[in-house]
């Protein structure tokens, strides 16, 4: 469902001249399972989810997202995936029903159809008492159930999360958590991008992490363990992100 070839990211600064934000990243995710991207700030994630969502053209390399190449059918990508970034600012002045039913019409949704997403998102988001409220009423949780929401109501068959639990508290990422677990058993692919590795050991099928652009190390939880001689995932990222990169 997503695949990623040697994607490559180059940006020319004036002073800095030239900067590889992501450099030849390989991977693969399937249906019905989550890819952890999993770096620190800085490190090339969001650039990469960017290149994958269609935001970002690629300077070299390619990807495949849900069928279709990012570079010569990116409204066909789009029009399948769900981009959750992390700096995703909401309407102050529209409600939560209204941000979702807008979301929606731009994705071609019909208003019976609008209404049913919104029922369901809702229920599995817990954002009944909060739906009809205005944005800018919002605690930080309430808005990021409210971005998930819009970023799904077109129910698309990928998901590429940036960062989704970022600033909540302990409750409302719990919350996230299960709810995204919950889209892998629909058969969902996802790629779910963090630096918090707890929540990396409770989803995530298989593990990239990625540093200074590159993806240094793959694999299930098991295999990095195994590869490294480390349990902790926190020690296994310290040690390949300090320069013991595998091939």
């Amino acid at each position: 469902m997503i695949q990623a070839r040697n994607l490559t990211k180059v940006f020319r600064h004036k002073k800095r001249g030239e900067i590889r934000a992501v450099d030849n990243v390989s991977f693969a995710c399937e249906p019905g399972k989550i890819y952890g991207l999993l770096g620190a700030n800085g490190a090339g994630k969001t650039t990469t989810l960017r290149l994958l969502a269609t935001l970002l053209a690629p300077t070299g390399g390619d990807a495949v997202v849900a069928g279709f190449d990012v570079s010569t059918h990116p409204a066909h990508v789009r029009a399948r995936v769900g981009f959750l970034a992390a700096s995703t600012a909401l309407y102050g002045r529209l409600t939560a029903r209204e941000t979702i039913a807008y979301f929606g019409r731009l994705n071609g949704l019909d208003d019976e159809r609008i209404a049913s997403r919104t029922a369901q998102l809702s229920a599995e988001l817990g954002m009944e008492e909060f739906l009809d409220r205005r944005v800018d009423t919002f605690s930080t949780g309430m808005k990021q159930k409210t971005s998930i929401a819009r970023t799904l109501v077109h129910d698309p068959e990928v998901l590429i999360l940036d960062e989704p639990t970022l600033g909540l508290d302990v409750m409302a990422a719990r919350g996230i958590v299960r709810f995204v677990r919950e889209c892998r058993s629909r058969g969902k692919t996802v790629i779910y991008s963090t630096h918090i590795m707890s929540e990396v050991e409770k989803l995530c099928d298989r593990v990239g992490i990625i540093h200074g652009g590159k993806l240094l190390a793959e694999g299930t939880l098991g295999e990095l363990r195994e590869r490294h001689g480390e349990h902790d995932l926190e020690e296994i990222f310290v040690k390949v992100a300090g320069g013991e990169a595998i091939a």
